[in-house]
């Protein structure tokens, strides 16, 4: 390790380091960074569902989860969906879909009803696959 190296973990945030291992799982799986995506495009990016959200009950059915790589954050939106078992905070995946400007009231560019895949815990082969593609 070298001199840099050594200073860089030592003075880094705890969250600089989050990052660079973000970063580096999404590209051990083939993905394309977060932060090199276009809007209008097909992307393929891999990270880290960091939160969740359910609409209220009276609402469309729309399950909204915030995929974060080490470079930056996108919103995954299911239509249709209240719950899809296994996205949850924590859990890493990959996905493959259109990204679209965000809309008014979000702050994150979207991909709707991506195609997906589950990591297991111990980055093991893909659990499942399911959505549109």
């Amino acid at each position: 390790m070298s001199l840099r190296q050594v200073l860089r973990s030592v003075l880094a945030s705890r969250t600089e380091l989050d990052a660079g291992t973000e970063q580096q799982e999404s590209l051990k799986h083939g993905a394309q960074p977060v932060s090199g995506c276009r809007v209008r495009q097909r992307v393929d990016v891999a990270g880290l569902v960091r939160s969740v959200t359910f609409p209220p009950a009276g609402a469309a059915p729309e399950l909204i989860a915030e995929l974060y790589d080490g470079t930056g954050s996108i919103d995954l939106v299911w239509l249709g969906r209240r719950e899809i078992p296994g996205i949850e905070p924590g859990r890493r995946m990959s996905v493959t879909g259109t990204l679209c400007a965000p809309e008014p009231g979000r702050s994150r560019p979207v991909v709707y009803n991506p195609g997906y895949r589950l990591f297991a815990a111990s980055e093991a082969p893909p659990r499942s696959s399911q959505g549109a593609q």
